[in-house]
């Protein structure tokens, strides 16, 4: 007789961990990219919640929730693993908005090309910074750490715990703008040359006013900004590599805070 009630407590506490791993398997970089077929990401999703039950389930309800309640926790479990996805994809956002202005500055601004993780074109430049920043998400394991995120999210911020009044909003736009600052790091040398290259090449221009500037800034520009680039990726590794070590602490910042 008691094995419907168990039914029903066993099929909530599903929805409320689906809920959350979900949406983070949704958010977390390069998994939630267009390439992966939206079937592959159910499937990973609906899995990883049923191997995460058992281990999650004394932090779960454990009484019965009317129709309304279930749906509002559900949300916010839901808006809890886009928060954790949002956290990783600052950092990817800075990575591709630094090509952007590289490839404006280098004369890239019409070279753009599809995006298959966004679904959108974007410059030719901002497809590299992307690309790099996935093999090096990859190759250091940082999914790992998103992985271990739902498990220390269950433990420190069990379902029905959210509140956003807190200092959780502050951090996020705290990070928000550490990304736009990351950006400008990454190509703070490629501007400074460019800088440097384009006030030489006015003063060549009114020193020869015969010279086609114009036309002579279009190499010069890709050549020095390729050759800087490539002499400066060991730091844009590094400044990428620092980020993503820094986001296990952010995880466990935000989850005190939530």
């Amino acid at each position: 007789m008691e094995l419907p009630e168990f039914s029903l407590l066993l099929i909530q506490g599903l929805l409320i961990c689906l809920a959350r791993v979900g949406a983070m398997v949704a958010a977390i970089p390069v998994f939630s990219g267009g390439q992966v077929p939206p079937q592959l990401k159910i499937g990973f999703a609906f899995l990883f919640s049923l191997l995460a039950f058992p281990v999650v389930e004394s932090f779960l309800p454990a009484q019965h929730l009317q129709p309304l309640e279930l749906i509002i926790l559900l949300v916010q479990e839901a808006f809890l693993g886009l928060i954790v996805g949002f956290l990783g994809q600052l950092v990817f956002l800075a990575a591709e908005f630094a090509g952007s202005i590289v490839g404006y500055q280098m004369g890239f601004a019409a070279a753009n090309v599809f995006d298959p993780t966004t679904q959108r074109q974007i410059p030719l430049v901002s497809q590299f910074q992307s690309i790099f920043a996935i093999l090096l998400f990859l190759s250091l394991d940082v999914h790992h750490l998103f992985l271990e995120a739902i498990f220390a999210s269950f433990e420190m911020l069990p379902p029905g715990s959210l509140n956003l009044s807190g200092g959780a909003i502050p951090m996020l736009m705290d990070v928000t703008n550490h990304s736009f600052i990351l950006s400008v790091r990454l190509i703070a040398p490629v501007l400074v040359i460019l800088i440097l290259t384009k006030l030489v090449l006015g003063v060549m221009s009114r020193v020869f006013p015969q010279l086609n500037v114009f036309m002579l800034s279009f190499p010069i520009n890709i050549g020095i900004s390729f050759v800087i680039m490539g002499l400066t990726f060991g730091l844009v590794a590094e400044l990428l590599t620092e980020e993503f070590n820094l986001l296990s602490d952010r995880f466990l910042q935000i989850f005190n805070l939530l």
